[in-house]
């Protein structure tokens, strides 16, 4: 076998809405699992440079993404269903069941712009 092969120590953030597991980070993409308890939610929220693609694994969630704050839908996303968010694009998950989510991205972790907090984290 060849190639540089490294175990990874996965990295456990306890969050309001849940929990998150970093999985993978490198120059070019993160991964994480995030796992929202049913009736919680993220921030409703954008990032500058950051883009994300979300799949869910299991659960039931709303999903409200738009342009900007005054044009926003809302989609309800099931297992197997997923959503690529590009930069600017605002969007928040909200755990209808308790949630387990799959985000890879590109590795920007502190851009991330919130405009609404439910939990009084302060917006960016």
């Amino acid at each position: 076998m060849r190639g540089d092969r490294t175990k990874i120590a996965v990295q456990r953030t306890d969050k309001p809405w849940g929990y998150e597991l970093l999985w993978g980070k490198t120059h070019q993409y993160v991964g994480k699992l995030l796992f929202i308890k049913a009736g919680e939610s993220l921030s409703l929220q954008y990032h500058k440079e950051k883009e994300e693609t979300i799949f869910l694994e299991s659960g039931e969630m709303q999903f409200e993404c738009g342009p900007s704050e005054t044009d926003l839908q809302t989609i309800t996303l099931g297992p197997g269903e997923g959503f690529h968010i590009p930069p600017g694009y605002i969007h928040r998950m909200i755990a209808v069941k308790d949630c387990r989510v799959f985000e890879v991205s590109t590795p920007q972790l502190q851009d991330v712009v919130r405009l609404k907090d439910r939990y009084g984290r302060t917006p960016s």
